[in-house]
């Protein structure tokens, strides 16, 4: 980085566009202590930790975990949508066989 002073933003008009702004600007003043030589311990050793392998496996099984959630999510929409076949497969059974399809919601 140089220093080039960059024109002031206006503020984001949402929560997270603004809290994405503020990360940019942290991040862009963590880089120049670094570079500058400036930094805290606490900012080297952050940065130090996201470089780690350790940090590399743990963002990779989050995502995993993500893809699994999202696939448990799929499923169990899934078994609804099939759940509701089986639900009209039944009625159109009693249907063709001459009797009333049974109606899930009438309470009489």
């Amino acid at each position: 980085m140089t220093g080039k002073r960059r024109p002031r933003q206006r503020p984001a008009t949402t929560e997270a566009g603004r809290e994405n702004q503020l990360v940019s600007l942290a991040i862009d003043l963590a880089e120049k202590q670094l570079i500058d030589g400036t930094a805290s311990s606490q900012v080297m050793t952050h940065y130090l930790k996201l470089g780690s392998t350790r940090e590399r496996l743990e963002q990779e099984r989050l995502g995993k975990e993500n893809n699994l959630l999202d696939s448990k999510v799929e499923q169990i929409q899934s078994a609804g949508k099939i759940e509701e076949l089986y639900g009209k497969a039944l009625d159109a059974m009693r249907t063709y066989s001459g009797q009333e399809p049974v109606d899930e919601y009438d309470e009489d």
